[in-house]
């Protein structure tokens, strides 16, 4: 199958949440081995609450909750968010809100980029080798806003949905590669989502990582 690079991307960027994974052991300690992992709710700088006024939402930290693709956990986030963690390569991707980066270019030291493409998850078996992004000072590799990148948002429901097809080929800050396809952004992954009662900022994604350094996305 051909796949379209539609955006490439690159940034980085600590959280308390929890988060689940389809196999116990991280695919780091698989060796070679290649898997599908599902990580669950893990909460991007949710708000506490809205400003009766505006609706906006308050409570927020400003700081990305940031991720290890490769130790499948979180490195920092929220409250707990560190500036040291933040400027060192143990994380690879990061979660604000809408906006992902990933660790590398403006956004932090390592070799990471992004790039965010379209097809069938299942069937993207080697990475690309050319064309990620890193973020910048005028923008973000990841793109943000309906329908430029990972999620469309439908004003009359006032949902945020993943777009199908689309999903994202990460470059680790180490260099390695993997790929994710986010499922849900609201807590619990409910469906139909209820944004009046359903919790956002929450993201439960699945994502193949290959710790051997070669570009071979397939599964075991």
């Amino acid at each position: 199958m051909l796949y379209k690079a539609i955006y490439r991307t690159t940034l980085a960027v600590f959280l308390t949440v929890g988060l689940a994974a389809c196999d116990s052991d991280s695919a780091n300690d698989t060796g070679s081995e290649v898997e599908t992992v599902l990580v669950t709710d893990v909460a991007a700088d949710p708000a506490t609450g809205r400003d009766p006024v505006t609706g906006q939402p308050t409570g927020t930290t400003g700081h990305f909750t940031l991720f290890s693709l490769r130790d499948n956990t979180i490195i920092s986030s929220g409250d707990n968010f560190s500036a040291a963690d933040s400027a060192s390569s143990k994380w690879d991707i990061g979660f604000r809100g809408t906006t992902i980066i990933v660790n590398g270019g403006s956004s932090g030291p390592g070799n990471g980029g992004a790039m965010l493409v379209e097809g069938v998850f299942e069937e993207l078996t080697e990475a690309p080798a050319s064309g990620y992004e890193v973020d910048s000072s005028e923008k973000y590799a990841i793109p943000s806003g309906s329908g430029n990148g990972w999620y469309n948002y439908n004003p009359q429901l006032m949902v945020l949905s993943p777009i199908p097809g689309r999903f994202l080929v990460i470059r680790t800050a180490d260099g390695k590669y993997a790929k994710l396809k986010i499922l849900s952004y609201y807590q619990g992954a409910p469906d139909p989502v209820d944004p009046f009662s359903d919790p956002e900022r929450y993201y439960t994604f699945e994502y193949v990582f290959q710790p051997d350094g070669s570009r071979v996305l397939t599964d075991s």
